[in-house]
């Protein structure tokens, strides 16, 4: 299994960035899709980004595509989630998340406790 924290998150003005952190620790990292999530008052958790276990192949959400960049350091056992070009409606908790495999219809199984980001008009 494998513990996941997130960090990094803070109040910013809109067209502001932030990076997000997510620490790992777990034996085999290094095997692990990431995926990086949100969710805003009222509304459902959404996909925000994911990243292959190499590192090789990165996916965005349409809402996002553009603006932010996701990346890993597998000897640092870390994920990161850079955020450009911030816009109010990216303010939620964020959340990382990890899954052996990257099959869409597999849900990821371990969770970080969330950052909260908010980003001002």
């Amino acid at each position: 299994q494998v513990q996941l924290v997130e960090s990094g998150g803070g109040l910013v003005q809109a067209g502001g960035s932030l990076r997000l952190s997510c620490a790992a620790s777990g034996r085999t990292f290094s095997s692990y899709v990431v995926g990086w999530f949100r969710q805003a008052p009222g509304k459902e958790r959404e996909f925000v980004a994911r990243i292959t276990s190499s590192g090789g192949r990165t996916y965005y959400a349409d809402s996002v595509k553009g603006r932010f960049t996701i990346s890993r350091d597998n000897a640092q056992n870390t994920v990161y989630l850079q955020m450009n070009s911030l816009k109010p409606e990216d303010t939620a908790v964020y959340y990382c998340a990890a899954k052996i495999g990257d099959i869409t219809t597999i849900r990821f199984p371990y969770w970080g406790q969330g950052t909260q980001v908010t980003v001002s008009s």
